[in-house]
């Protein structure tokens, strides 16, 4: 297996695809656009974009396997090298004229994330990192805030419509309670991502999907910065919660966390 060769790989199709993308936003007026569920949309361009990424992994890397967003994932066995891929994390603001947009590439084998690009087309930054490839935006490297406390920056949350609003108020109250500020970014990916570039000093969402995060969640683990075990028992899968800071914020957040309800 050779991480370097698919980190390469990766590197000029997110490119590729956010160049497509980026062809669909400035005409996105025309697109087809369908409701998967409530507050849940998926375009044509997420559709063709992640069909080129696909085809093209398939094509250089035959035995790996692919789990993406809108095609779902092919056979899939244990040991084996699997590409993560959302085409455009955050499509509500991409088919609102937004920039809060990006493509997000990860490769994992079993619960070993490699490392992870996720690329914002309309804002131009390209954030990458993983096991032995330093955290960057743009070929710069990037590194966490310096916050000890919730009180300190801003704090990124993630709201997904899977779960009853009885389930998020109570944490949302318990973070401002503890002087929290918070940003919702519409991009779960991109939210991470400035986590792990010191805009932000934390995150939290109660469920989020692996394609939503695993790219920026090897951008922030090379940043030297602090998650839960995402892919612990079928994160892959079904996703789960997350939890994203520095060491102090990080367990503050944990902390808020276990004490919902």
């Amino acid at each position: 297996m050779n991480i370097a060769e698919r980190f390469d790989v990766a590197l000029e199709l997110v490119r590729d695809a956010g160049a497509l993308a980026q062809s669909y936003f400035h005409k996105r007026g025309s697109l087809n656009i369908t409701a998967k569920g409530l507050q849940d949309f998926v375009s044509q361009a997420d559709l063709e974009c992640e069909l080129l990424i696909k085809s093209a992994l398939s094509k250089t890397f035959p035995n790996d396997a692919f789990l993406g967003e809108e095609t779902g994932a092919t056979a899939f066995a244990p040991g084996q090298g699997i590409w993560v891929v959302d085409p455009i994390d955050g499509t509500q603001p991409f088919i609102s004229g937004l920039s809060a947009w990006c493509i997000s590439i990860a490769y994992v084998t079993d619960r070993t994330l490699h490392f992870g690009i996720v690329y914002a087309p309309e804002r131009d930054e390209l954030f990458t990192g993983g096991i032995g490839i330093p955290a960057t935006l743009s070929g710069i490297p990037i590194s966490g805030h310096p916050s000890k406390s919730l009180s300190e920056g801003i704090l990124g949350i993630g709201y997904s419509p899977r779960l009853d609003t009885s389930q998020f108020i109570p944490l949302l109250a318990a973070l401002l309670q503890s002087g929290a500020t918070f940003y919702r970014e519409g991009s779960g990916a991109l939210a991470l991502c400035y986590v792990a570039a010191g805009r932000l000093n934390g995150y939290i969402e109660q469920h989020i999907n692996s394609w939503d995060c695993l790219g920026a969640i090897a951008v922030l683990r090379a940043a030297g910065l602090q998650t839960n075990d995402f892919l612990a028992g079928d994160g892959l899968s079904k996703g789960g919660h997350l939890i994203a800071g520095n060491a102090e914020i990080y367990t503050q957040l944990e902390g808020i966390y276990q004490n919902q309800p």
